[in-house]
């Protein structure tokens, strides 16, 4: 059976859509991206055009030439009693462009470290011992959690393993913590841009989004953030201070305490994100924690960027009360965390410090290689310098990140556009462009978006790339 999207759904999940004409050919090309993008699954059924032209605020004829241009790239079916429904990329002649295939940077993951495979064989050597066990643990094994525990109070945040909770994966931490913490109508401060994931997880539990401004080179908006903990008083406050996704900021000491005494005032926790914290590529000091000392503090950390993505383990940092909230209601989502990858975890945590040296040449090579790809081939855009994390933020100079995506897709490179990490739309100036991969793929990835950017900024009429190819076919 088809999903079906709400009306209202379907805007939200545009946002500013309308940044170009004719209003058909952008709205399309607006949900070509949501696919692209995976935020609507194949076989979900559309709003009616009648319906959403009324949630827009356009003509009837407006969505019906959007749809019809869909229909033509392969991207929705007509169905009887469904109405209009997605299709799997890669049915279609046209849509053959869009298959997973060539460069994929939508997902900022490093490779594996190198010497996983030797720790997973060195747990799996334990596999007599481990079968004895029930499988799963709700909050995870004691030897873990005092291992991430050590980790912390190293770092000058005293931690007792009753204060973690084993997850798997991070953001399986953040949907917890959304669902055990948040009310409908509730309010979350968080950075714009910000983590799309973390923002979907906050939006599906009803919150309402207050979205405080970074930008690379300038840092957090620091009035703004005032203003907004002072005006809203949030209920959470979901920041990330080091190497921030996508921008690559890292907060200062002034900035900082600047958050920590708004929250503070608000009466509102600090949710820090801490997924890329240990992703340092130059040796920087490093400020005091965020919150350090408060006991409105959540932390939540994983192992996919700093070990491998496969490896879903992730944790969650908090005070004894809080922790046993979340034991409390985690299973009406899952029963715990499994024992092999706990296992496996607990030896990878513990040799941390020798992985993390590694992770940092691997993403210099890779930011150094971007970075002098884009300064050859793209003078005009603006590269930020960062000095850790799993990206660039990428100033374009025009509106055009959806359109320069979408002709990318077509030519073998998949992103994520700028308007993907906005709270509250815009972005459309910027492209997160993940460094994670070899330097070779990276250049030739500068070489397909240099040929897009010429394209879109051509002065052709606006009209999609796969749309283009569509016509051509018939």
């Amino acid at each position: 059976m088809d999903s079906r999207l709400s009306a209202r759904a379907l805007v939200d999940l545009l946002g500013l859509w309308r940044t170009s004409e004719p209003a058909f050919d952008a709205l399309a090309d607006a949900i070509r991206l949501l696919c692209l993008d995976n935020r609507i699954a194949p076989e979900t059924a559309l709003p009616a055009e009648r319906e959403l032209a009324a949630a827009l605020g356009v003509s009837r004829t407006t969505v019906a030439a959007a749809y019809r241009a869909l229909r033509s790239t392969g991207h929705i079916v007509s169905r009887q009693g469904s109405g209009s429904v997605t299709r799997p990329l890669g049915r279609t002649t046209a849509a053959r462009w869009f298959d997973r295939e060539g460069i994929d940077l939508q997902q900022a993951s490093p490779p594996a470290w190198p010497g996983l495979p030797g720790v997973i064989a060195e747990a799996a050597a334990s596999a007599t011992a481990l079968v004895s066990r029930a499988g799963y643990d709700i909050l995870g094994h004691v030897e873990l959690r005092s291992a991430i525990a050590d980790r912390y109070s190293r770092q000058g945040i005293p931690t007792k393993p009753s204060q973690i909770m084993v997850t798997t994966g991070a953001q399986h931490a953040l949907n917890l913590i959304a669902s055990t913490l948040l009310r409908r109508a509730d309010r979350v401060l968080l950075e714009t841009p910000s983590y799309p994931h973390a923002m979907e997880t906050f939006r599906r539990v009803g919150a309402r989004l207050v979205g405080v401004p970074v930008e690379s080179g300038h840092g957090w908006d620091l009035d703004r953030a005032t203003q907004a903990f002072a005006r809203t008083r949030p209920i959470l406050a979901y920041l990330m201070p080091e190497f921030q996704n996508p921008t690559g900021c890292s907060m200062s000491s002034e900035e900082r305490a600047v958050f920590a005494r708004a929250a503070h005032d608000a009466g509102s926790i600090l949710l820090i994100d801490e997924t890329t914290a240990d992703l340092a590529i130059d040796p920087l000091p490093r400020p005091q924690p965020l919150g350090t000392g408060s006991s409105a503090t959540i932390r939540v950390g994983s192992l996919g960027k700093s070990v491998w993505g496969g490896l879903r383990i992730g944790w969650i940092r908090a005070a004894d009360d809080v922790i046993r909230r979340l034991r409390a209601a985690r299973t009406t989502h899952d029963l715990g965390t499994p024992d092999l990858e706990q296992a496996v975890a607990t030896r990878v945590v513990q040799r941390l410090d020798e992985i993390l040296p590694q992770r940092a040449s691997l993403l210099r090579d890779g930011r150094d290689a971007l970075a002098a790809a884009l300064a050859r081939a793209l003078p005009e855009w603006t590269v930020p310098r960062v000095h850790g994390g799993v990206a660039l933020w990428v100033g374009l100079g025009e509106p055009l990140s959806s359109a320069l995506v979408i002709d990318a897709a077509a030519h073998g490179l998949h992103l994520s556009a700028g308007g993907r990490f906005a709270v509250e739309g815009g972005q459309e100036r910027h492209l997160r462009i993940p460094f994670t991969t070899e330097p070779r793929e990276l250049e030739r990835a500068v070489d397909i978006l240099a040929a897009s950017w010429a394209r879109v900024t051509a002065g052709a009429p606006r009209i999609s790339p796969v749309a283009a190819l569509a016509e051509a076919v018939v």
